[in-house]
C-alpha cells in the first residue's frame, strides 16, 4: 500500500480550516491544518506537502506571500488560494506567479476538489490518497 498524499491547509478561520480538513479527509488524503503561515513554515511536514490550500487574507503573512516565500526558498508546492475578498488584480497576480487556482469563499467543494486533483497531477503525485 502506498503512502497517502499530504494536503496542507493554512487558514486562520477555525471553522473553514476544519471544514477543509473534513473534505480533504473524505477524499482520501492525509491532511495537516495550520492556523497561520508561520505555523506551516515551522512544520516538519512542509517538505511532504503535495498540495497547499491557503487563505489569502491572514494576519502577519498572506497566502500569496506564503506562496512566494515557498518559491523563493526552493519549496515550490502546488498551491490553491482562497479568499472572501476576491479582486481581479490579485487573481491575475496570483495566477501569473504560478498559483494553480484562486477561489472565492464560500468555496465550491467540487471546484476545490478539481483544483486539488490538478495540483497533484502537476506535482506528479497520484490523484487519490490510498
Amino acid at each position: 500500500m502506498m503512502k497517502k498524499v499530504l494536503v496542507s491547509v493554512v487558514e486562520d478561520d477555525r471553522f473553514l480550516r476544519e471544514s477543509m480538513y473534513r473534505l480533504m479527509r473524505s477524499l482520501g488524503y492525509t491532511v495537516e491544518i495550520f492556523a497561520s503561515a508561520a505555523d506551516f513554515l515551522a512544520s516538519p511536514r512542509l517538505a511532504e506537502t503535495a498540495c497547499l490550500i491557503a487563505d489569502i487574507h491572514m494576519p502577519a503573512m498572506t497566502g500569496l506571500e506564503l506562496y512566494r516565500h515557498l518559491i523563493d526558498t526552493g519549496n515550490a508546492i502546488p498551491t490553491i488560494l482562497v479568499t472572501a475578498f476576491p479582486n481581479d488584480a490579485d487573481r491575475a497576480c496570483a495566477l501569473n506567479d504560478g498559483v494553480l487556482c484562486y477561489l472565492r469563499k464560500p468555496v465550491d467543494e467540487d471546484h476545490l476538489t478539481r483544483c486539488v486533483y490538478a495540483a497533484l497531477r502537476s506535482a506528479g503525485s497520484p490523484e487519490k490518497g490510498s
